[in-house]
């Protein structure tokens, strides 16, 4: 059973960024509405920025080690799916805080790490067609991630409740 699993630093990295996007989805689309009770945007920045370094080293890890082979019975449709929707997330993990580092940096708030260190701006000019781009892509790129993480949260429940095959246990 354990060549069949994800080794323990990739679960680990999974588990770890799996839950800080979802708290960065949550307070991305929050922020707004909760905004005269807390202030989550510095919140929101520093754990973007965590979730690129994290998403970095995990790629890294990923490249490096070996994922367990497909389980037999998954037809080539539903790997392909898979690995579409893995290709992209990954796409997503290191986009959507590159875009959000270019909003930040159009802006005359200051850009910090949980307050610990401040983080270099990019050179990107308000107004500029860059930070533009940044924000439309943050945007749009949120809705895109938050489908495609509920669809990949989904499609692993299936495989352990419904399919009974096993894929979610590899990951755990």
């Amino acid at each position: 059973m354990q060549a069949d699993r994800y080794n323990a630093m990739a679960r680990l990295l999974h588990w770890l960024i799996a839950a800080m996007i979802a708290i960065n989805l949550a307070t991305g689309l929050l922020h707004d509405p909760l905004e005269k009770l807390v202030r989550l945007m510095p919140f929101h920045k520093a754990l973007g920025l965590t979730v690129l370094a994290l998403s970095c080293v995990r790629l890294g890890w990923r490249l490096a080690s070996n994922a367990p082979p497909a389980l037999p019975g998954m037809g080539a449709a539903e790997i392909a799916a898979a690995r579409g929707v893995h290709v992209v997330l990954y796409a997503l993990m290191i986009a959507m805080p590159l875009s959000g580092w270019i909003m930040s940096s159009a802006s005359a708030y200051p850009l910090s790490w949980f307050g610990v260190f401040a983080v270099p701006k990019l050179a990107v000019a308000k107004g500029s067609a860059l930070a533009g781009f940044g924000h439309e892509f943050h945007e749009l790129g949120g809705w895109i991630m938050l489908a495609l993480v509920a669809g990949h949260a989904l499609a692993a429940l299936r495989h352990h409740f419904i399919l009974r095959d096993g894929v979610l246990r590899r990951m755990l």
